[in-house]
């Protein structure tokens, strides 16, 4: 019983919680304190940055509270969600007030409220009630939506009204907020970005996420066709433009070229022309010498990387493995080397580095073989941030349906005008009475016109 008494105070409570003006305004408060501190506070550099910029206490404060990458941090996610709900709360606590007006079938009005006016306009005509009923009755009907004549005793009223729906317009802008806001929580929760380098010829199935370790598969794989940079005469980049191919289940479903700004879109996600840069190709020329300057032989033979290649009288294979920009050997920078195993006769298989810039550093290693790279070619990569966001959408849709909302709002109103005609032998009073919700004024002078409008038709009988 207990539970039963307490759960209704409970859900008002909350209800009222999230109803609440004050709300809305510690939350928006909240929302521009961030914003400043996302500001001040560079999101997504390094962390040798953020150590270098503030130290490593702050560093580590900073970190345990997200502000580093704050707009994907959960309790900024909390706060929206929470703005969230506060307008779809604040929207249906007013909107029923709101809706009895706009769905009524037969609005009632009060004459006297008409007549009490002071920017009603009043003229006479030399006609009857009944004639003026016949002239006025279709024009005024003809114009707005909702139109009744009541007959009286010694003449007719005519009421008619328009934009009654108009009242909708600040929820319409409510709404567009909650599709904004959800639509930034969806791309948050289940987007990413990313950013992958692809030499000529090759192709990648994943990317790392921007300034995280972690890796996101994707559905298909990105292969680099070819790519081509054109250069200003100072020598700065002109244009740089990639041929991707996307290939699915093994086969091509798109190729195009892309360009800054001029992406590649597919499947819902997004490849932009970041960057560029080059590389050593995968096939190099190696200098395989002796050390023995007695023997003094040195053989040169071509080498690609993965395929083993045959020592002098079968003293063993060397193995090139990969390339690193940025090698390095006990904690000493070398820059960039290609990396390789030598599995040399009766010897456990040793790594081997062979850097660009020192091509005798293999000496140090006091081997029966000396190996250096004699000559490599260079080939482009191109630089893709790729990305995805579900919620982008849901932004649009925000976007118009705000724009929708903001024309009802500050440009549409709710008119309701009110035409009194008294006769009086073979003359007549007429009366040109309104009022609307917004834009005073402009109802003002939209009487003055339909006054003016009803005189001449009186006057001239059409």
């Amino acid at each position: 019983m207990a539970n039963q008494e307490t759960s209704p105070g409970f859900l008002n409570g909350v209800w009222s919680f999230f109803a609440s003006v004050k709300l809305t305004v510690v939350v928006l408060l909240t929302l521009a304190a961030t914003s400043i501190i996302g500001t001040v506070i560079p999101q997504n550099e390094s962390p040798a940055a953020y150590i270098s910029t503030y130290g490593e206490k702050l560093y580590r404060l900073f970190s345990f509270l997200d502000l580093f990458d704050m707009y994907h941090s959960w309790w900024f996610q909390l706060v929206m969600l929470v703005l969230t709900a506060n307008v779809l709360v604040c929207s249906l606590e007013r909107l029923p007030r709101t809706w009895k007006v706009v769905s009524v079938k037969e609005p009632s009005f009060n004459i006297g409220r008409f007549r009490g006016d002071s920017d009603r306009q009043e003229f006479e005509i030399e006609r009857s009630a009944s004639a003026l009923k016949e002239l006025f009755e279709p024009f005024l009907c003809k114009q707005y939506g909702y139109c009744r004549v009541d007959d009286s005793d010694k003449g007719w009223v005519l009421f008619a009204e328009k934009g009654r729906w108009t009242r909708l317009g600040a929820y319409i802008v409510h709404l567009s907020i909650v599709f904004l806001l959800v639509g930034g929580l969806v791309g948050s929760l289940f987007g990413f970005e990313g950013f992958v380098n692809i030499p000529e010829g090759d192709s990648v199935k994943s990317i790392r996420l921007r300034n995280q370790n972690a890796v996101q598969p994707l559905d298909f794989e990105i292969r680099c066709d070819d790519f081509q940079v054109s250069f200003y005469e100072s020598g700065a980049p002109k244009e740089y433009r990639s041929t991707l191919t996307l290939i699915e289940d093994g086969k091509p479903v798109r190729t195009k070229d892309i360009i800054v700004n001029a992406p590649l879109r597919y499947g819902g996600i997004n490849i932009f022309q970041s960057s560029y840069g080059s590389l050593p190709s995968d096939t190099v020329t190696l200098s395989i010498a002796s050390r023995d300057d007695e023997l003094g032989f040195n053989f040169i033979k071509e080498a690609k990387v993965g395929e083993p290649v045959e020592l002098p009288e079968g003293k063993g294979t060397f193995v090139l493995r990969n390339f690193s920009s940025n090698a390095d050997y006990l904690g000493h920078a070398l820059g960039e080397a290609y990396i390789g195993v030598l599995t040399a006769e009766g010897k456990e298989p040793a790594e081997i580095v062979l850097p660009l810039r020192f091509p005798n550093f293999d000496r140090m290693r006091k081997g029966e073989f000396v190996i250096s790279v004699e000559k490599y070619d260079e080939r482009f990569y191109t630089g893709l941030q790729v990305t995805r966001d579900p919620g982008v959408p849901v932004v649009y849709a925000g976007f118009i349906v705000m724009i929708l909302g903001c024309f009802i709002t500050f440009f549409a109103s709710h008119q309701r005008l009110c035409v009194e005609v008294v006769g009086k032998g073979g003359k007549s009073r007429v009366m040109v009475a309104g009022s609307a919700n917004k834009n005073k004024l402009g109802m003002q002078r939209k009487i003055e016109t339909v006054s003016e409008k009803l005189r001449t038709m009186a006057q001239s009988g059409s």
